[in-house]
């Protein structure tokens, strides 16, 4: 039963949300909406994700000490795939405010309590699973092209990447491959969380209802896509530190994006 309840939600049947066709302003308005939630109580927030830059910069030192220098933009990079895992919280601040209730930074939490926490799970694991796949894919390319032994410091590395015939095959090869990953991801989740969090519908009618209004708005949510990879390599730059904004402001745009890509369900 709680296997079925993840694949169709609260109801028995498939839910097939209405999907909207938008365009380009329309991307650029949930953007300004989420920038409007974020500077309601922007401290409450950047206090909320200040947990990921500290992750970001981590992650970094720890292949940096553990000679996985190879590893650290494939790991940078991954934030993009797991980007709507760590800003489900702020879908939740979102939906509240436009709800007129309570936006205390605590309700953030409140998405333990969501009837579809099985499904939120289930969407969440699949994403972490394409994540860490990433990560083989990223390392098996970079031991086909420069071999198994990793650079012993970063000047080795970066002469490695950009001195070498392989290493530019590499940076070729792994945009290509990374962007391929992106763009499923962003198919697949664009709406995702914030269907689930308004509506119960099951992780597959959520999934479905997400590529579908992928299909029917290519160019908005390809555009989508490619201002939040920008705004995570701007977040990333100094340090991960940018990503306590840039993330906020990214997690609350996308329930407004998903408020213009979904049709309200019916009363």
């Amino acid at each position: 039963m709680a296997a079925f309840h993840v694949m169709t939600g609260a109801g028995e049947s498939f839910a097939r949300p209405v999907v909207n066709r938008i365009g380009i302003a329309d991307v650029f308005d949930a953007l300004k909406r989420g920038y409007e939630d974020f500077m309601e109580k922007p401290s409450h927030y950047v206090f909320l994700c200040l947990m990921y830059p500290i992750a970001g910069v981590f992650l970094t030192l720890w292949t940096s000490g553990a000679n996985l220098l190879p590893m650290v933009f494939p790991l940078m990079a991954g934030f993009v795939l797991i980007g709507p895992i760590a800003a489900i919280g702020l879908y939740e601040i979102s939906r509240r405010r436009e709800a007129g209730l309570d936006t205390s930074w605590t309700h953030a939490l409140d998405v333990r309590h969501s009837p579809a926490l099985p499904s939120i799970i289930a969407v969440g694991l699949m994403l972490c699973g394409l994540f860490v796949v990433w990560l083989v894919t990223a390392q098996t390319l970079y031991s086909n092209l420069l071999g198994e032994v990793f650079p012993r410091s970063m000047a080795d590395f970066f002469r490695q990447v950009f001195g070498t015939p392989e290493g530019m095959q590499l940076i070729i090869w792994g945009n290509l491959i990374g962007f391929v990953f992106a763009l499923v991801v962003l198919a697949i989740s664009v709406i995702t969380f914030p269907l689930l969090l308004d509506r119960d519908v099951g992780a597959v009618s959520a999934v479905v209802a997400s590529i579908r209004a992928t299909v029917a708005n290519p160019v908005p949510v390809l555009l989508w896509g490619l201002i939040v990879a920008a705004l995570l390599v701007i977040g990333t730059i100094p340090v991960f530190a940018g990503l306590a904004l840039v993330i906020p402001i990214l997690g609350h745009a996308t329930w407004h994006l998903y408020r213009k890509l979904i049709a309200r369900e019916a009363a």
